[in-house]
């Protein structure tokens, strides 16, 4: 129980010295990037650059073929999360190897 009351007074004695300004702070400031609006020929090179078809692509992405389809017809944006998704895939060709969403068996 005295370790409990102890942690308890330390943080009580830290927040009154934040309080009077003897406590040095650290701001840290954090910015996000906008999410990029990926047209529809460059969502179609993103897929064939990581060599699938778009059922393959679809399972990858946890979206159906139809979603694909759609984006790469142009009837259709990614949004949100598919957005950063692609993106990342953009940059990096091992993504989803190292995350170990897909395994490539060469036979």
């Amino acid at each position: 129980m005295s370790e409990l009351f102890e942690s308890i007074r330390q943080g009580l004695n830290e927040a009154i010295k934040y309080e009077r300004g003897d406590l040095p702070v650290r701001v840290d400031k954090v910015t996000v990037a906008p999410l990029y609006d990926f047209s529809a020929s460059e969502i179609k090179e993103i897929r064939i650059k990581h060599n699938m078809t778009q059922r393959l692509f679809a399972e990858a992405l946890g979206v159906s073929v139809k979603t694909v389809e759609s984006w790469e017809a142009g009837t259709n944006k990614p949004s949100g999360i598919a957005s950063r998704m692609l993106d990342m895939l953009k940059q990096d060709n091992n993504l989803l190897e190292r995350y170990y969403i897909i395994a490539r068996n060469v036979i």
